[in-house]
């Protein structure tokens, strides 16, 4: 490896452990950070979306580790959402579709989101129950959506959660470790079976994303306040949203 590549590797490692650490935080892998700091240091799109994924899938185990051990999980929360959302996540890990309009909507809804959190970050009230049926067809949306976009779902799920209030602030990180850990094994296996191919990741990134994640979900599940989570959530949504509609 030369010296330029080196450089390079070092640089990304660093920017991937920043990434796993903002984002396991708030019960997120980073596959939408992961993606933009790819595609800024000049990754080909072939590799992106795979090496993504498969970092995403460290991160989330670790994270859903975390916040579970913290006593944050709900059974009763996840398994409506996950039911059609796996196989969905797959069936969208399969198709490639043109970016031109959804991408940049979809980015749009994230920046809003942003907002909301970021100006109402000191809020965490009850949850409420959500009908199952409401949450199972949710999920699948969001499952498809999570393969089309090659993230776990968790980006889009969380400030639904939080919106609807059918979860608290910690809640909804714990069980949206867990959606993006699923949707991220069902949407990388779509995807090996339509490329037929393996994702290779260097093993300083994954070394990286295990630190970074490891230290953001220790720190989200155990010491965070509600506050700062809402606020670090809100970057993380910012991220995200740039990332789709300037579609990096």
């Amino acid at each position: 490896m030369n010296h330029d590549s080196l450089m390079m590797l070092s640089i990304l490692s660093v920017l991937i452990a920043v990434v796993a650490f903002l984002y396991s935080s708030v019960g997120h892998a980073g596959a939408s950070g992961f993606i933009a700091v790819m595609s800024l240091v000049g990754m080909t799109p072939e590799a992106i979306r795979p090496s993504a994924l498969s970092l995403n899938i460290l991160v989330a185990t670790i994270t859903f580790i975390q916040f579970y051990r913290a006593g944050h999980f709900s059974w009763t929360i996840f398994w409506p959402f996950a039911v059609l959302a796996i196989p969905m996540a797959f069936i969208g890990g399969l198709l490639e579709l043109p970016s031109e309009w959804f991408k940049p909507t979809v980015g749009c809804v994230l920046l809003f989101s942003a907002y909301r959190f970021f100006v109402r970050a000191s809020d965490d009230p009850e949850a409420v129950s959500c009908r199952t049926e409401v949450a199972v067809a949710t999920g699948g949306a969001l499952g498809l959506l999570a393969g089309l976009t090659g993230t776990g779902g968790g980006i889009f799920l969380t400030p639904l959660l939080l919106w609807k209030r059918w979860a608290r602030v910690k809640q909804a990180a714990a069980v949206s470790a867990l959606f993006i850990l699923c949707n991220s094994v069902s949407g990388l296996t779509g995807h090996i079976i339509s490329t037929k191919t393996l994702p290779t990741t260097a093993i300083p990134l994954i070394v990286a994303a295990a630190i970074g994640g490891f230290a953001g979900a220790y720190l989200g599940s155990k010491k965070l306040p509600t506050t700062t989570i809402k606020r670090l959530l809100a970057a993380v949504l910012v991220i995200a949203g740039l990332k789709l509609t300037m579609n990096w």
